[in-house]
């Protein structure tokens, strides 16, 4: 499991603090705050629970293989390729393993013998609380893929460990989740 960051207030204090939005996936906070120059400001916080982000390592008759998924994002208007993940908003105290095992098996149809924890990573710790527990998955047996609802256009694609790293450099892929998960997987040198 991760190693706890020890909060640190950085010389700030809350003055003030209102939820200014919610909804079950996501709830902004705007803080009243004094900056450690004793300046005053507003902070916008999102809140977000916990994510996670699966690298399907397989074995194929050329060599490694991995899986991603593309899907429409609404908010960029523009189908992204992506790693596996997700997060449980009506589960957020599930086990980040548990989740990731469910995450892999809704949107690919992967199950995985093994699973390895990488390290956590924040997205976008300039304005979200969001944490990602990053795994890679192994041990790959094919199921059937059930999305929700909310992900019915969603693909899975199999593909080379090489064509990745070539739809990197080409910039086909820009989703920074799956960008950086690769890069804690690289760190270890379980690629």
């Amino acid at each position: 499991m991760p190693i706890p960051i020890p909060e640190d207030t950085g010389g700030f204090v809350t003055l003030s603090s209102r939820i200014a939005y919610e909804n079950p996936w996501t709830r902004v906070r705007e803080d009243i705050i004094r900056r450690p120059d004793g300046g005053e400001g507003l902070y916008g916080v999102v809140e977000r629970g916990d994510f996670v982000v699966i690298l399907p390592l397989g074995e194929g008759p050329d060599g490694p293989t991995v899986t991603l998924v593309r899907q429409y994002r609404y908010p960029i208007r523009a189908r992204l390729w992506e790693l596996p993940m997700g997060m449980w908003e009506y589960r957020p105290d599930a086990d980040p393993e548990t989740v990731a095992r469910g995450e892999l098996e809704e949107e690919t149809g992967l199950h995985a013998e093994r699973l390895r924890h990488a390290g956590i990573l924040y997205q976008g710790a300039g304005y979200s609380t969001q944490r990602g527990h990053v795994y890679l998955a192994t041990g790959l047996t094919q199921g059937m893929p059930r999305p929700e609802a909310t992900e019915a256009d969603l693909t899975s694609h199999t593909m080379k460990l090489t064509e990745l790293d070539r739809m990197i450099r080409d910039g086909e892929i820009t989703c920074m989740v799956t960008l950086a998960a690769l890069a804690l997987i690289r760190a270890r040198d379980w690629l």
